[in-house]
């Protein structure tokens, strides 16, 4: 489903301050996975999720999504088939606009769009029925703006946009981190079933060891630009966060001892 080759990526190249931050990376992952991502500051996880989003583009490599390649198509086009949840609350819904609005722009991603009504009355019963999922009682406030709910609120229904139009790929770039522990269970849930509902490909990173190990069925781990760990299936169930954090403590010695 996403081919990841030789992926670079460079930040002020030619001056004093040069970051390679991906170097030659690969990643292949397939169609319906749910692959978390773990690593330290500086890992690379967040420029990796960007460049397949179409927000930075390469020095050299490719990105293949769905057999073709999207390594040199901007991000706005990629929108059309992806879905993108940020860590920000506020940076996936238009504030000065109604839930009903938001959720309107949502559904006509990537279609033609006129001069007709803006929503029409099938439109807002859908909406209505899908906010139910969220269990936050926002299908009784359609009319509200989105800039007068919460958080938590404004997160999980970003979530429900990003997976309105079904995406090729879903990425979540640690998506629960700014919210509260019992909103961020919940809007994780959401994202279990969503995911679950859909057989959605999805690419989630976190820092929450024991999120990476419950969500999804494989996980890797970046350090410094470089998967340095790849588990799924069985022996990633199994995984405890001890393990992690002993195999992420040997791999920044080795790379100190380097």
């Amino acid at each position: 489903m996403l081919k990841v080759r030789n992926l670079t990526k460079i930040f002020n190249l030619g001056t004093i301050n040069e970051n390679r931050v991906l170097s030659n990376f690969n990643l292949h992952i397939k169609e319906k996975e749910f692959v978390s991502v773990i690593g330290g500051n500086g890992s690379g996880k967040t420029t990796l999720l960007n460049m397949i989003a179409g927000v930075y583009m390469p020095e050299s490599g490719q990105i293949i999504l769905d057999s073709k390649d999207i390594s040199k198509m901007p991000e706005y086009k990629r929108s059309a088939f992806m879905g993108r949840v940020f860590q920000d609350p506020m940076r996936g819904t238009a504030g000065d606009m109604e839930i009903m609005e938001n959720l309107a722009i949502a559904n006509r991603r990537g279609k033609v769009r006129g001069l007709r009504w803006g929503v029409k009355k099938e439109e807002k019963d859908f909406f209505g029925e899908y906010l139910k999922l969220l269990g936050l009682g926002l299908e009784t406030r359609l009319c509200v703006k989105v800039g007068l709910l919460s958080g938590g609120q404004r997160q999980a229904l970003t979530l429900l946009m990003a997976t309105l139009q079904k995406p090729k790929i879903l990425l979540l770039d640690e998506h629960t981190a700014a919210l509260d522990p019992k909103t961020a269970v919940k809007v994780l849930n959401l994202t279990e079933e969503l995911v679950a509902k859909q057989q959605l490909t999805t690419i989630m990173i976190t820092h929450n060891m024991k999120d990476a190990i419950r969500l999804g069925n494989r996980l890797i781990m970046m350090h410094e630009g470089k998967v340095v760990y790849d588990v799924s299936g069985e022996e990633k169930k199994s995984l405890k966060v001890t393990d992690l954090l002993d195999r992420f403590e040997g791999i920044s010695d080795r790379m100190l001892l380097a």
